[in-house]
């Protein structure tokens, strides 16, 4: 007798642990910071600046994710993860959203993946691997380039209100976003919708994106429309080189009715691995601003040092130099406004991912 409810009990432990295996959650981030060195960096391009700066490389976060087997190959999913400021402690972007970066739900199976929730375009998630610096919220402007008077001219990046799609198939990845403007009366006002198609075979990548960006503005009144359309190319011969390059065309009609924004975008970089530890990263990045006159037409010049501690740590040295033309202003992050018509930065930093 005893030994049958040995048995049952060794048989209700295993059946709990079948059950539990088929779900996974997962905590996990990135912490980053350095101290940087900027010059011009005051009101008129007067002064320099020292200072501590946070996610110089990749922006600090944390997160949880987690999935459900459902059976037949199909998951249930989801993600929460917040960005925040490693120097200060604070939010990073809007002080009201917990989970800036990621919080969706959704499905997984031979179909690929359907989210819902607020994500990433297609558009950020395609481009990624082809931005030499990796999205640096210092010293890259993959997702919006530092012209002049506020304007970005970039691609859509975090985006609420989401339903997204992504599939890979024999090399090929498909994907497509709609984000619901939510705005009574109408469907296109305030909506972004977005699609990307993605190869690659052996040591060649390639892929293209379309994007629309339509701002919310109150019921039956007109609104501006950016467009955005990429072209980026990977290549990497060996463990110790890769090269990317890419192009992205913007246009943003004002409701106004005045000009067209109009800019073309291109960058263009290589990685070279000295050791398995040490890698050297350089890029370029250069706006041509159209249908303007005494355009910035800024250009940056970017590279990094990185040292790899461990799989997890890395240290690393990144230092750019940017200049816009007549006499416009200019700054190496895509978050600063910029004080000169140039400026030069370095940064010493360390990254940990948990």
């Amino acid at each position: 007798m005893q030994k049958k409810y040995l048995a049952a009990a060794l048989a209700a432990l295993a059946a709990a642990g079948s059950v539990q295996a088929q779900s996974s959650v997962t905590i996990y981030g990135l912490v980053d910071t350095g101290v940087e060195y900027l010059n011009n960096a005051g009101p008129n391009g007067a002064g320099s600046v020292t200072r501590m700066t946070s996610g110089a490389t990749n922006t600090s976060r944390i997160g949880f994710r987690g999935t459900e087997d459902l059976g037949g190959g199909l998951k249930a999913l989801f993600q929460l993860e917040n960005g925040f400021k490693l120097d200060n402690g604070s939010f990073d972007g809007d002080a009201n959203q917990l989970f800036n970066r990621q919080s969706t739900v959704g499905l997984e199976g031979g179909f690929g993946r359907v989210v819902a929730g607020r994500s990433y375009s297609t558009t950020y998630d395609f481009l990624g691997p082809f931005d030499p610096m990796g999205y640096s919220a210092n010293y890259s402007w993959a997702t919006t380039a530092g012209a002049t008077g506020n304007r970005k001219d970039g691609m859509p990046t975090g985006v609420s209100n989401l339903v997204k799609y992504q599939g890979e198939f024999s090399g090929v990845k498909i994907g497509a976003m709609y984000g619901f403007g939510e705005v009574a009366g109408e469907t296109r006002n305030g909506a972004k919708y977005g699609v990307g198609l993605g190869w690659g075979t052996g040591p060649f990548s390639v892929v293209a994106t379309y994007d629309r960006n339509n701002s919310a503005t109150a019921t039956n009144t007109p609104y501006d429309r950016a467009t955005s359309a990429h072209l980026a190319a990977g290549y990497q011969p060996s463990e110790a080189w890769k090269f990317n390059l890419g192009y992205r065309y913007y246009k943003k009609s004002l409701a106004t009715g005045a000009a067209d924004l109009r800019s073309d975008f291109f960058w263009g970089g290589a990685a070279y691995k000295f050791t398995p530890a040490m890698t050297l990263i350089g890029a370029i990045y250069y706006q041509n601003i159209k249908n303007v006159a005494n355009d910035a037409d800024p250009i940056m010049y970017s590279l990094r040092l990185k040292y790899a501690m461990s799989k997890r740590t890395d240290l690393y040295l990144s230092t750019a130099y940017a200049k816009a033309k007549n006499g416009q202003l200019v700054g190496l992050s895509r978050d600063d406004a910029g004080y000169g018509s140039s400026q030069f930065g370095m940064t010493l930093g360390m990254q940990h991912r948990f």
